[in-house]
């Protein structure tokens, strides 16, 4: 990954790699020249004007330095930032596109990880790592090679002697770094879920009395990362003193044959002050090692979590060519579906066909499969066995971004987000007009709840809609499925949290703006709001054609244009509402229940 990175990016990594040599060269210099120096001052050579020029040099090849070190930092860090990016967009993407079975088995506070802590780990091994490495290396070849070639060998080969000690050191924390920032990775993914899910819980944690015990959980796991945190920089710690001990070995074996060679007149004082300086200049490689050994482990141990996500197959294909299709006419074909590990079929030899421009009825006991149909509709599983077409075309033959645009899809939980409600209605036309916006919210029976709002529709809903209820919600999840113009409109038990007054009100609306644009002329519309100057003709540009209302409510379907109902995964009734009532089976004793229980509640 990071090798076909720097390849894309080479001009960037070249420019840095060039700077970093010419600082290299620099600094194994200047010990050379100040030996030069100290030796020419000995023996009278240098003084006076010479000593301000040689010290002029130095000077200047010091500011040379801080320039260049500047300059590779700013060329290699904004091309590190540009791989953050790109892994995060190539996440975000591959999330977006994955669908509901990937995040059944996935956790959000994991995900989230990957997209911060992880990210940040490879980018690090992309950026600092990559160049500490090429500078520490080429500081310590450049050094090694002076100490020996330039001053003395026999002095540099017996100051190499304690190393191959560090490099076994380096070798054994190395392994033990790269465990403890793979369990400090994973311990923080799992304080993230932890917080993810409690804030997104805040109301029921607070209505079940478990704040007490939320603090505790967080308590703890926050200590467990923490501690992990702790472990994995203890043993980045140990490092330095590798460093230190081998080095204080280095200069006490320099020190003592530097000082028997210049007794011996084998060595001179301004040789072996260039020597011990260029001992010196080898603390920065070795921390380097020590720096970039910790980086790469790290961004290992983030890199082995990330990629399965990054290469992790799509749930559905995604092959189809098909536009939006220009006949609505829906068929079922003996749909078979199980869930994974399923004993048994969440739907079983279902048929159905909804002429365009019609509205289908879906009712049945819980888990009796009918948001599951509904989600084999979006495409969000496949069928097991059977077909389902649109306009005589299969739905794997669309593309998935004609078939999200194809369905407008109301779910009885819908998501709203942080912004204001007219941003959540215009989801999905972001350049719709105001008046447009209203006039979804007009039909969707939610405009004057919104017109008492302190700011209206500028009020923002706050996240997931926490400052809404849940049946305020769900209309202004119908005025964005209207305004999104999506030719089929599901509604999947969205009508659940209204009363059934503003339930017939909505179900009216919508059934008057299904006529009114199959009809040739317009309709009446005496259950419509009185219309202000401001606002567009009804209908115009919202979202018309079929529909298919999925209810526990019979009073939502009973004016469908046909009606089925499911039972443990099969059509057990088929009909309109008055052919059902006839038969006498499970949806006339359900429809006579239902009636009683609201006779009792208005008495009441």
């Amino acid at each position: 990954m990071l090798a076909g990175f720097v390849r894309r990016h080479w001009p960037k990594y070249i420019a840095a790699a060039a700077m970093l040599a010419t600082i290299a060269v620099l600094t194994v210099w200047i010990p050379r020249q100040v030996g030069q120096v100290v030796d020419g001052m000995v023996a009278g050579r240098v003084a006076g004007t010479a000593l301000l020029v040689e010290l002029a040099w130095l000077v200047a090849a010091g500011l040379a330095i801080y320039s260049l070190r500047v300059g590779w930092r700013l060329a290699l860090f904004s091309t590190a930032y540009k791989l953050g990016r790109e892994l995060r967009i190539r996440l975000y993407e591959r999330l977006a596109l994955q669908g509901p079975a990937f995040f059944q088995s996935k956790r959000t506070g994991d995900l989230m990880a990957l997209a911060t802590n992880d990210v940040d780990a490879v980018e690090l091994a992309a950026g600092e790592a990559m160049l500490a490495a090429f500078d520490g290396s080429l500081t310590l070849v450049l050094v090694i090679a002076m100490m020996t070639l330039g001053v003395d060998w026999r002095l540099g080969l017996a100051a190499l002697l304690p190393f191959p000690l560090m490099a076994l050191a380096f070798w054994r924390i190395s392994e033990h770094v790269h465990q403890a920032w793979k369990q400090s990775l994973d311990r923080f993914s799992a304080l993230n879920q932890h917080v993810q899910e409690n804030l997104a819980g805040v109301r029921t944690v607070r209505a079940l009395g478990l704040v007490e015990r939320s603090e505790q959980q967080f308590v703890a796991l926050a200590d467990s990362a923490g501690e992990a945190g702790f472990r994995a920089q203890r043993w980045e710690a140990a490092y330095e003193p590798a460093v230190g001990m081998t080095l204080s070995a280095a200069l006490a074996i320099a020190l003592g044959l530097g000082g028997w060679l210049v007794a011996h007149k084998e060595l001179s004082i301004g040789q072996l002050t260039a020597f011990t300086m260029y001992l010196g200049q080898l603390i920065w490689p070795m921390f380097a090692a020590g720096w970039v050994l910790s980086l790469i482990e790290r961004g290992r141990a983030a890199w082995a979590r990330l990629a399965p996500m990054l290469e992790e197959p799509l749930c559905l294909a995604d092959h189809g060519t098909a536009g939006r299709p220009a006949e609505m006419r829906l068929a079922l074909r003996d749909l078979r579906f199980s869930y994974p590990g399923a004993e048994r079929a969440a739907i079983e030899d279902v048929s159905i066909t909804l002429p365009a421009g019609q509205t289908l009825g879906v009712v049945g006991p819980t888990g009796a499969g009918k948001s599951t149909l509904v989600r084999l509709l979006l495409r969000q599983f496949e069928p097991a066995r059977g077909s389902i077409t649109l306009g005589g075309q299969a739905l794997p033959e669309f593309s998935l971004a004609a078939l999200r645009e194809t369905l407008a899809w109301v779910p009885q939980e819908p998501i709203l987000f942080s912004a204001s409600i007219a941003e959540n209605i215009a989801l999905a036309r972001p350049d719709a007009t105001r008046a447009e916006i209203e006039e979804a919210a007009r039909l969707a029976a939610v405009h004057d709840d919104i017109a008492r709002l302190p700011q209206g529709y500028e009020t923002l809903v706050g996240e997931r809609g926490v400052t809404l209820s849940g049946g305020q919600r769900q209309r202004v999840a119908i005025a964005r499925a209207l305004l999104a113009r999506a030719p089929l409109l599901m509604l999947d038990d969205a009508l659940s949290a209204v009363d059934t007054g503003t339930e017939t009100q909505i179900l009216e609306h919508l059934r008057e703006l299904r006529q009114q644009k199959s009809s040739a002329g317009p309709l009446p519309r005496t259950t419509l709001p009185p219309r202000g100057a401001d606002r567009v003709p009804a209908g115009e540009g919202l979202a018309t054609g079929s529909v298919i209302i999925v209810s526990h409510r019979l009073s939502a379907v009973m004016d469908a244009d046909r009606i089925v109902v499911l039972r443990h995964g099969r059509i057990t009734e088929r009909g309109t509402h008055a052919e059902l009532l006839a038969q006498g089976g499970w949806y006339a004793a359900q429809w006579r229940y239902q009636q009683l229980e609201a006779s009792l509640d208005a008495e009441a």
